[in-house]
């Protein structure tokens, strides 16, 4: 009798299982292609954002195409590998993680009926479908751009007196259109709310080091923008980690940060920032609309992604001996 109850058992645990495996494998799968990779924090950030949302009820599969780290003349060729494994899954929805996804894949995902979201555009997405007067049918997703105003504006109440400030980048595709877009195509921008405020973009490490090294005593303050592309003297990618730690550690002057990732006790004091994981919750909403909603893609306009929060280091704000107004102290996230 207890023999036939056990073997009952085992038998229902099994089909349990099975079943279990069978619904995990009847999930429709969405591909993610990463424009850089997985270890990359921007990257790591959307994707949280993307499983908080999405994971549960859909398969999401990864591609990344490390556009960061290898040379910009195997861009189209890892393009073509992330072509490759969209075929062979068939996915239900495509998700193109950020500018070098949407401008080498979308034009060919604009001939298929698959759905596309994109998400951490700073491009003009039009700019990546130049004989089509109209984005694709079946595109559509959120845009990103840097809140250097509002960022500016912020960082004037903090900096009591600020006359300069400059806005450091690498040389990478978001630099290239923060200067066409923000700066229209110059490296300065005089008088914004009274501030002097100047571009430089940097390709290589040691332009890099020698710039930070001689801020102090021509500007006021400094928002390090993004650094993940620069190349050290063999023309190798330079650790990014390792640039940002260097740099709070050798700058001479206040250094504010537009993104979460660049936060920190060994990093920059922070300020107006955008988080990743905003980014990849808000693309997920419209995954979400097209897939179980069932919403024409077209019905969907592109959004733009905003929304921004105070983040600070408070070991940064005690290393530069800022005290935050109070408006904006009492909104704001810390870390240490």
């Amino acid at each position: 009798m207890f023999k036939k109850i056990a073997i009952l058992l085992c038998v229902t645990v099994m089909v349990i299982s099975i079943s279990g495996i069978l619904m995990a494998d009847d999930r429709k799968t969405i591909l993610v292609v990463e424009s850089y990779h997985a270890e990359y924090a921007w990257d790591a950030s959307y994707k949280s954002g993307l499983e908080d949302m999405l994971g549960k009820n859909y398969k999401l599969e990864y591609f990344e195409m490390d556009t960061k780290r290898v040379p910009k003349d195997q861009h189209q060729q890892r393009a073509d590998m992330a072509w490759e494994k969209y075929q062979q899954l068939n996915p239900s929805l495509v998700i193109l993680g950020d500018d070098a996804a949407l401008k080498f894949l979308g034009p060919r995902f604009a001939e298929t009926t698959t759905p596309v979201v994109y998400l951490g555009i700073n491009n003009n997405p039009r700019n990546y479908f130049k004989d089509m007067e109209h984005l694709p049918k079946n595109i559509t997703g959120v845009l990103e751009r840097p809140l250097l105003l509002r960022s500016i504006a912020n960082i004037k109440e903090i900096i009591s007196g600020m006359k300069s400030i400059l806005v450091l980048f690498d040389n990478d595709t978001t630099a290239e259109v923060v200067k066409q877009e923000v700066f229209h195509n110059k490296t300065s921008m005089l008088n914004v709310m009274g501030i002097n405020v100047e571009l430089k973009m940097i390709g290589d490490y040691k332009t890099w080091q020698e710039t930070v090294l001689s801020l102090k005593g021509k500007y006021d303050a400094c928002v390090v923008g993004l650094y993940h592309t620069l190349k050290d003297s063999n023309n190798k990618p330079v650790n990014s980690e390792e640039v940002i730690t260097w740099t709070s550690q050798n700058i001479g002057i206040p250094n504010f940060a537009f993104w979460d990732f660049a936060v920190g006790s060994d990093k920059t004091i922070g300020g107006f920032i955008i988080y990743g994981k905003d980014m990849g919750m808000q693309a997920a909403d419209l995954v979400v609309q097209i897939l179980e909603i069932g919403t024409p893609i077209e019905n969907l306009h592109p959004k733009f992604s905003d929304k921004g929060q105070f983040l600070f280091s408070r070991s940064q704000l005690k290393k530069w001996n800022i005290t935050l107004p109070d408006k904006i102290e009492q909104s704001a996230k810390y870390l240490e």
